[in-house]
Parts: C-alpha cells; sequence; structure tokens
C-alpha cells in the first residue's frame, strides 16, 4: 500500500479528510429516505396509487445496484476522483429534474437518475481501503459509516418538516443545494487515491474470475444482502404501515422512521471501536443475530395482538443494530479477499447487496395489505434476517477450511 502524508482538510495531496467520505457516503443515504415521509402526500399530487408511487423507492434501489456495477469498474481503471465528480454533478442535476416533474412517469425517470449518488458509497469505502492497512480497514469503515448514519436517522424527519412547509418538493430542492455543495467539498478535498490503474476493462474482466471463485467472497456478500434486506424492507413498507396502519402525520412518521438509523449509529460505534479485536466475522455473526433477535421478538408481539407504532418501530432499531456490526465488517471482508480488485469487489457487493434490497422492498410495497396490517412486513423481515445468519455461519466455517481463522 502507498505510504500517504498526515491528512490535511482541503489537501488533495493528501488522503480525504474523513468527513468528506462520511459527507459522499451520507448523500446517498439522505437520497434513499429523506422524501419517505411525502410518498402519501406524492401519491396524490401525481395522481397515482401507492404501488406505483412506492416505486421510487425500489426503482431507486435497482438502479443502484446497476450503478455499482459500472462504478466500481470505472473507478479502478479511470481513478476514484473522476467518477465520483461526474456522479455527484449527474446527481444534482437529477434531483432539479424530479422537482420539476409534471408526471409520474418523468419523475420515476429523475429519480431512478438520482441512483447514481451511490458512487458516494461505493467509493468512500474503496478510498479507506486504498489508503488505510487491512486490518485497520473495516474500523475506518465502521466510523465512516457511523457518521453517515446520523444522515438516516435525521432525514426522515426532516423531510416530514420539508413536506409540512414547503410540500414534498422541499425534499428535492434540498438535494440540488447539499448535491451543489458536496461537488465543491470532493473537488477540493479528494485527489486520486487509485494508485494502481488496470490497463484496460479486459484486463479487469479477465480477473473476474478470480473474484467470483472466491466463496468467502460470495458468502459476505450474501450476508451484507440479507441483513441489510430487513432494512430495504421496512423501506418500501413502513410508509404504508405507519400512515395506514397507525394513522400517523408526515411529521410523526418521519419522527418515528429514523429508529433503525439509531441502532445503526450505535452498531458502527462498535464497530470502529472493536472490530480490529474481536475480528470481522465474530462481529457479523452477532450482528445477524440481533437482526433476527428484534424481528422475532416484534413478530410475536404482533402474532398476540399487542403491536403498535411504538413497538413496530422501536424494536426496528435492533435492525439499525445488526446492520451497523454487520455492513462495515462484510464490506471489509468483500475488499480484502482480492485487494486489487478493491473497487471492483466494492461495486459488485453493493449491487448484489442493493439488488436483493429492492427487490424485497417491491414485495413489501406490493403485498401489504390493511387486514393483514404490519405482521407481513415484520415476517418479511425477520426471514432475510435469518438467511443472514446463515451466510455468515457459512463463511466462518469456510474461512476456518481455507485456513482464515
Amino acid at each position: 500500500m502507498t505510504t500517504h502524508p498526515d491528512v490535511q482538510f482541503l489537501d488533495r495531496a493528501s488522503p480525504p479528510h474523513i468527513s468528506t467520505l462520511i459527507l459522499l457516503a451520507g448523500m446517498a443515504a439522505l437520497a434513499m429516505n429523506i422524501f419517505l415521509p411525502s410518498l402519501p402526500a406524492m401519491t396524490r399530487y401525481f395522481d397515482t396509487d401507492y404501488r406505483v408511487m412506492q416505486l421510487s423507492v425500489a426503482l431507486f434501489l435497482g438502479m443502484n445496484a446497476v450503478m455499482q456495477l459500472l462504478i466500481g469498474p470505472l473507478s479502478d481503471r479511470y481513478g476514484r476522483r473522476p467518477v465520483l465528480l461526474w456522479s455527484i454533478g449527474l446527481f444534482t442535476l437529477a434531483s432539479l429534474g424530479c422537482v420539476l416533474a409534471t408526471s409520474i412517469e418523468v419523475f420515476l425517470a429523475f429519480r431512478m437518475g438520482q441512483a447514481v449518488i451511490v458512487a458516494g458509497i461505493v467509493l468512500s469505502r474503496a478510498v479507506v481501503r486504498d489508503t488505510t492497512p487491512q486490518d485497520l480497514a473495516a474500523s475506518k469503515i465502521g466510523y465512516v459509516t457511523m457518521g453517515m448514519s446520523l444522515v438516516p436517522m435525521m432525514a426522515p424527519a426532516a423531510g416530514g418538516v420539508l413536506q409540512g412547509t414547503f410540500g414534498w418538493q422541499g425534499s428535492f430542492w434540498l438535494m440540488v443545494i447539499l448535491g451543489a455543495a458536496l461537488f465543491a467539498l470532493t473537488w477540493a478535498d479528494l485527489g486520486e487515491t487509485a494508485t494502481e490503474r488496470s490497463s484496460s476493462f479486459a484486463a479487469q474482466f479477465a480477473d473476474y474470475p478470480e473474484l467470483f471463485r472466491s466463496r468467502r467472497f460470495w458468502g459476505y456478500a450474501m450476508t451484507a444482502t440479507f441483513a441489510s434486506g430487513a432494512f430495504f424492507a421496512y423501506l418500501g413498507g413502513a410508509p404504508w404501515v405507519g400512515t395506514e396502519v397507525f394513522g400517523l402525520g408526515p411529521t410523526a412518521l418521519g419522527a418515528f422512521f429514523g429508529a433503525p438509523a439509531v441502532g445503526y449509529l450505535i452498531g458502527n460505534g462498535l464497530s470502529g471501536r472493536f472490530s480490529v479485536r474481536f475480528g470481522i466475522n465474530t462481529m457479523a455473526l452477532t450482528g445477524t443475530l440481533i437482526c433476527s433477535l428484534g424481528m422475532a421478538i416484534s413478530l410475536v408481539v404482533f402474532a398476540n395482538g399487542y403491536g403498535s407504532a411504538l413497538s413496530f418501530f422501536g424494536l426496528t432499531i435492533s435492525v439499525g443494530l445488526g446492520n451497523g456490526l454487520i455492513l462495515p465488517n462484510a464490506t471489509s471482508g468483500m475488499l480484502s479477499v482480492r485487494p486489487h480488485l478493491a473497487g471492483t469487489a466494492s461495486g459488485i457487493g453493493g449491487a448484489i447487496m442493493i439488488g436483493g434490497g429492492a427487490g424485497l422492498s417491491a414485495i413489501s410495497g406490493a403485498i401489504l395489505e390493511a387486514e393483514t396490517g404490519a405482521t407481513v412486513l415484520v415476517a418479511i423481515m425477520l426471514t432475510s434476517s435469518l438467511l443472514g445468519v446463515a451466510s455468515m455461519i457459512y463463511v466462518i466455517r469456510r474461512a476456518r477450511d481455507v485456513g482464515f481463522g
């Protein structure tokens, strides 16, 4: 690994400041959920039904998956900096397009365009791997995502306030403004960190079988996919549950909706502090068990007729806590299996995770009905969490077989 000078803020000759990496990842999180309290109002504005409006979540996630397949290889070939700058610029323009949309079809097209900001998540992780030794990468990723987790904690509440004050367009105007500011910050602070470049895309693709043959890579990827799948199912179904089942208004829904982010903040802090001490596999397995336990308790509560807004949203803190333990550690595992393909591994692994999440988000939004209340959504989240446990157990057994702990 190349040795870098000490970090100097707004100096492209040094590694980027951690606050820049947090903001890059945080913008992607903001775009994902700040507008969710506005979904009922947007359904009325575009004269459509909730299943169609909810596609603004599922299509965004699906396009995220596609973008990650491209962003990782592009950054390995051309560098992290140019790919990030182009992505932020296109995101800002797509956000403006969402504001100006006059039909649901146009809005959804620009909403899919916003997904290019996923480069902030993919490449903030790759930059950490470029500039940080392997044994510390999970810890630093944990700190980056701990800071990032403040965004989804506050964004829904902010979105509820913006909805009440400016209507649904308020959240998208905020994304336009913040996108322009992030472009300026990235231009000033983030120099190129990928010191080794692929000679061509053909050379990159020739290395793909090496990555794809790694069972540990797939195990880490599926752990992240199933564990975070519980959260993506929540994104797709919770606005409907909060509004239609529990009768919450936009402001109250925004306040409740950020509950998983509280756990995510704590989980990422624990990852940053303890991943080096206990190892990434132990931390990730613990996270999958916490997700599953919380959703199992929630399902029992609803099955016995005691479910409420407080129990539903409160127990989703366990999903955030579990994901805060899982994602930094599983991501570090994916990127460390083949370090010379870190950008590609980040993109492919993220695409697998987000693609699975898009499917669960669409399913949860489509099958929820007033008769079933929140029970079906909780059952989907529990099933996904348990599959995460199984995937992580497989990784641990495979690591022992090949001599990695």
